[in-house]
Order: structure tokens, then sequence, then C-alpha cells
């Protein structure tokens, strides 16, 4: 499987690299909800790209904080720092979130999916699947 990712990767530019060390990613899900908080979903868009690239290419740990502030300010994100210092904030929101979505669509763990708040899909996809799920908006 990883091989097939690498390769599909590659062909859209993107280095896919898998010897980061995962740890705890918690505080990078704050600070995904935090970017919504403070520009909406464009600049929750931004961060996400660059905790990607964080992880996937440059094998960097989404549990340390100097990479969260990292990702936030290359994402063009001004309250991520205070975000990271305060422990507390953001943290029942995203704890709720997770409850939510995992009782409304099952979600179990990641990656998963919500196409529209009417379709979920688990675990890794071939595109037809995105395709048949957008087929049925």
């Amino acid at each position: 499987m990883i091989p097939r990712m690498r390769a599909v990767a590659r062909e859209h530019g993107i280095e896919m690299e898998y010897g980061g060390h995962v740890g705890n990613t918690f505080d990078s899900h704050r600070l995904i909800w935090a970017a919504r908080e403070e520009g909406g979903s464009g600049l929750q868009d931004k961060v996400v790209e660059e905790l990607f690239k964080a992880y996937f290419e440059r094998n960097e740990s989404l549990g340390e904080r100097d990479v969260l502030g990292r990702c936030a300010a290359a994402a063009g994100m001004d309250g991520g720092g205070a975000l990271l210092d305060d422990a507390t904030r953001g943290a029942d929101e995203v704890r709720r979130e997770v409850r939510e979505y995992g009782r409304a669509y099952g979600c179990r763990g990641v990656p998963m999916f919500v196409i529209d708040g009417k379709y979920a899909l688990s675990g890794a996809q071939e595109p037809d699947a995105f395709l048949q799920a957008f087929d049925r908006l």
C-alpha cells in the first residue's frame, strides 16, 4: 500500500515519506479548530495543508509544539502561538467534535471523509469511491 501511495503522491508533486514519529496529535486538532475560528475554512485548509507537509513530506512530529507553531505561521495564522500556550483553549470543542462525528458517522479512526454531511468514507479509498459519492450528491 505504501509504495502505491508514494507513487500517487509523486504524480501530484508530493514527496511522501513515512519515517516520522506520530505522537499525540490532539494539539494539531486544536490548531485546526482554532484556524477555523480565526479565519474560516480557508485558513483551516491552509493549516491542514501545512500539517500534512510537515508530517508526510518532512517526517516531523505533529505532537511537537514548535512544529505546530511553524505550520500555523506558514499558513498565515495569527493565533497559533497563543493557542499552543493555553492547553485548554479549544480542547473541549475538539473533544465534542470527536464525539459528535463518532456518533453521526461511526468514525473510529483516520482517515475519515464526510462528503456534504451525507456520505462517510473510512480508511484509504480508491478515487472511484469518492466519484461515486460525488455522483450521489
